[in-house]
């Protein structure tokens, strides 16, 4: 962030005002004191005109099951869906 920061000669107050944040989180991001927040790393890339690493994107694609497929499911399924689990509750009424 402080390299592409100081490429585009802008001061953490300037960064800070083009992305609608304190110039203290611009300062806790380039000291690594604070976790980015995806949303604002994204204003960062905008303001910036520059990718940054994204922490956490690193991992490798979703594993697959003993039968070498990836689990089918529906689309937006929870957790808990997908396993087959489903929620407590009452009996539906018919």
């Amino acid at each position: 962030i402080m390299q592409a920061r100081t490429a585009k000669k802008m001061t953490q107050k300037d960064l800070g005002t083009a992305i609608n944040e304190k110039p203290q989180v611009v300062a806790e991001y380039e000291s690594g004191k604070a976790i980015p927040n995806p949303q604002i790393i994204s204003k960062l890339e905008r303001a910036l005109g520059c990718k940054l690493p994204r922490p956490g994107k690193s991992k490798p694609p979703p594993a697959t099951t003993a039968t070498g497929t990836a689990a089918k499911a529906k689309p937006g399924a929870t957790p808990a869906a997908k396993a087959g689990i489903t929620r407590g509750g009452p009996p539906k009424r018919r």
